[in-house]
């Protein structure tokens, strides 16, 4: 699975002026799946870059567990061997 991470949203936290609220649109580039989320991280003086790897590094949990979701899906099950060809 090859995914892609693209910036949705990048703006400050509307209910925290010292974040900036990150939104990421992650897409498998061969199913074509797509995956949402949305974190808020402390903005302080960091840079963008630094901003959007803290926001995917938090985020990261939750697109590990989209991305299990789909370990078999598209899989040939064999019942004879009781195994996945």
């Amino acid at each position: 699975m090859a995914l892609q991470y693209k910036i949705n949203m990048f703006e400050t936290d509307g209910s925290d002026a010292d974040k900036t609220f990150v939104t990421f649109i992650v897409e498998d580039n061969v199913s074509h799946e797509k995956f949402a989320i949305s974190k808020s991280i402390t903005t302080a003086s960091k840079s963008n870059e630094v901003i959007v790897k803290e926001a995917q590094a938090a985020a990261q949990t939750e697109i590990d567990a989209w991305v299990a979701t789909y370990a078999v899906v598209n899989k040939i099950w064999n019942p004879d061997t009781e195994s996945f060809e």
